[in-house]
């Protein structure tokens, strides 16, 4: 080997350990960058005709469990709606009282009904005492705003869950429109034989903010494209090309393709009433459903029942399914509380138009009732008219019947409507209806109380398991930087050792022509 093989050789060295140092370098600047996985450099040895020539630099790998990472989404997408449920019915439990025997509280449906039933109970022994009388327009009315609280905050929580929507959609469409981007240039350079890792590392940050928003499934065409599905495989395009346009129709990334929230509107957020509900192919449905492009129509396909799971799924559950259940069961509730005070001759609650008696063949026509549930002003602008002349006959007929528990109380019409409720009618209370008043509302708060906490103790179990995936991940594709400021020593000496080389290869070179002149 001549003096110019060795040269040629210790050069390709260090060009081979500045690559690797740039990797490293890559490596240590993101070792805390979400969703980065780790780069190895590839340096294999080069020969020719039998003899070494140096190293050669090939394409950069990145560290990635293909199988890990879709467990790591699926989880991600799992705790995300479960951290958005639990974050929205918080608000709920912190209104609703406790149903717990040792909590102390005085605010569950049971504990107000319970004082109204307490106040009249007392009025029997003192009928004529104005104090007595006051007592129980004073539990009727502290019932009725906290109907009137849980019924407002269902609203206000189902209304979070709307806007939230609308702007995870943008988020989500940021998020496929960069992977789009992203993966045209791979495929361009993976052409030609150019090292992509970088631009797959940066598809991969986008992957992982975009498997929290909703559930997705990743694949890797043999071109370097990547196709997004949902979790049922509906596909969500990530360019327009991939639905048969040309990409010059939208400019990526966008904030507006492929999905839409709002009915082909981009920005404006649905103000929601009680009487709007979303469903699919309904024509009086009143909110839109979310909608993918397909390339064929201007509207494209609804797709929102595919969507389910990460932040957007929660919040289409919570705002179609959730909250509108809640309401039809205080709406049931509400109309329960009417009726049973009425058929005892004592018609201390109506409705916000002041009627005392509720329809409840159609549950659907029960919808916001516990909006504007009222006590009577008849009562109200005369407490004495509870005991007219100091009789407790209508008193006790309430005590009997209205907080009855038996067959005849609790039945035929008088039974709390259980299905067909929401102003779709299609929703249930999901317990029995033919109980007493104090049952019905603590089977009320019971069954609320069960959602949220099944969606905290949920919330808990998901944590823990992504956690444990997520190690996983980083044992394979995590940043070690202890593990990366030891291979910079090791380069250091090798970056040593062929730098001496050269250095003796230029030394006798030197020494060469000096002999030569």
């Amino acid at each position: 080997m001549d003096l110019g093989s060795a040269l040629s050789i210790a050069s390709s060295g260090l060009n081979g350990i500045e690559y690797q140092y740039s990797v490293i370098s890559q490596n240590v600047a993101n070792s805390s960058t979400a969703g980065y996985a780790s780069e190895t450099a590839s340096v294999t040895s080069a020969v020719a005709g039998n003899q070494g020539t140096g190293v050669r630099i090939g394409q950069t790998v990145v560290n990635v469990s293909p199988y890990l990472q879709s467990s790591l989404y699926t989880q991600n997408a799992k705790v995300a709606a479960l951290t958005a449920s639990s974050n929205s019915l918080a608000a709920v439990e912190s209104v609703q009282g406790s149903t717990s025997s040792d909590s102390g509280s005085t605010e569950t449906l049971s504990d107000q009904l319970g004082n109204v039933q307490t106040a009249l109970t007392s009025l029997t022994s003192t009928p004529l005492e104005s104090s007595a009388q006051t007592a129980v327009i004073t539990a009727a009315t502290s019932l009725t705003d906290t109907i009137h609280t849980l019924s407002s905050t269902y609203a206000q929580e189902r209304q979070t869950a709307e806007d939230t929507i609308v702007s995870t959609v943008s988020t989500i469409n940021q998020d496929l429109t960069q992977i789009g981007q992203l993966s045209k240039q791979i495929m361009a350079l993976k052409a030609v034989g150019t090292d992509t890792s970088s631009l797959e590392n940066s598809r991969l940050e986008v992957m992982n903010d975009l498997s929290s928003q909703v559930g997705v499934k990743f694949t890797e065409t043999s071109k370097g494209d990547m196709l997004v599905t949902t979790e049922d495989g509906t596909s969500l395009p990530t360019r327009p090309d991939q639905v048969g346009l040309s990409d010059s129709s939208v400019t990526l990334p966008s904030n507006t393709w492929p999905l839409s929230a709002t009915g082909g509107s981009s920005t404006a957020n649905t103000t929601l009433t009680d009487s709007m509900y979303y469903k699919a192919g309904d024509s009086d449905s009143a909110i839109a459903g979310i909608t993918v492009a397909d390339g064929k129509t201007t509207t494209g396909t609804d797709i929102t029942s595919d969507l389910t799971s990460g932040t957007l799924g929660a919040n289409i559950t919570l705002r179609d399914t959730t909250y509108p259940t809640m309401q039809a069961q205080l709406d049931s509730f509400s109309a329960t509380l009417i009726n049973r005070f009425s058929a005892a001759g004592m018609s201390l609650f109506t409705s916000s138009s002041g009627s005392s008696t509720i329809d409840t063949s159609t549950g659907s026509s029960l919808t916001g009732l516990s909006d504007g549930i009222q006590v009577s002003s008849s009562y109200s602008d005369d407490p004495s008219t509870l005991a007219p002349s100091g009789s407790v006959t209508l008193i006790s007929d309430v005590l009997s019947t209205t907080f009855g528990t038996s067959s005849d109380d609790v039945s035929g019409s008088l039974a709390a409507p259980t299905t067909g409720l929401g102003a779709s009618g299609t929703l249930s209370t999901g317990y029995s209806g033919t109980q007493g008043l104090v049952a019905l509302a603590s089977a009320l708060t019971s069954d609320q109380g069960a959602t949220i906490s099944t969606a905290s103790t949920n919330l808990t179990y998901a944590s823990a398991v992504q956690t444990t995936i997520s190690s996983k991940v980083t044992n394979v594709s995590g940043v070690d930087v202890n593990t990366e400021m030891a291979k910079i020593v090791a380069l250091q000496n090798a970056y040593t050792a062929n730098a001496k080389i050269i250095s003796s290869v230029q030394t006798m070179f030197t020494a060469l022509l000096d002999a030569i002149n």
